[in-house]
């Protein structure tokens, strides 16, 4: 039986995602994003009605992934090793207690060796 890929994407994937900037589709799977990107989207001061209104609709599609204390222990684990700002310590620490590959075009995270990472294409 074949599984689905597990993908988890950074905040900045999403923008992308949904600017319609992806040179490619995002490939097929289960996908996941971190409470911290849910946070990040729909805080925006200059965010229009219309765009939050576009971001809930994409946030009722995919999973939020809360941060419970097997990710709040993750997260110390990779700050400290990293020196990660603290957003990007639970993105990664989240993705990398799903075992699911984390989509980000952030240098730092591409590099992390803990985790499977993949970058994108952006026009």
């Amino acid at each position: 039986m074949l599984t689905q890929a597990l993908i988890f994407l950074d905040t900045n994937v999403v923008l992308y995602f949904l600017g319609g900037r992806l040179v490619n589709p995002l490939p097929s799977g289960q996908y996941f994003i971190s409470v911290i990107t849910e946070i990040e989207l729909l805080s925006y001061p200059s965010l229009s009605l219309k765009e939050e209104t576009q971001i809930i609709d994409f946030l009722n599609k995919i999973t939020v992934v809360g941060i419970d204390n097997n990710i709040k222990k993750l997260t110390i684990a990779i700050r400290k090793q990293y020196k990660l700002r603290l957003p990007d310590a639970i993105i990664v620490a989240s993705a990398k207690s799903l075992n699911a590959t984390l989509f980000t075009n952030d240098i730092r995270l591409a590099n992390l060796t803990e985790i499977n990472t993949q970058s994108v294409q952006i026009l």
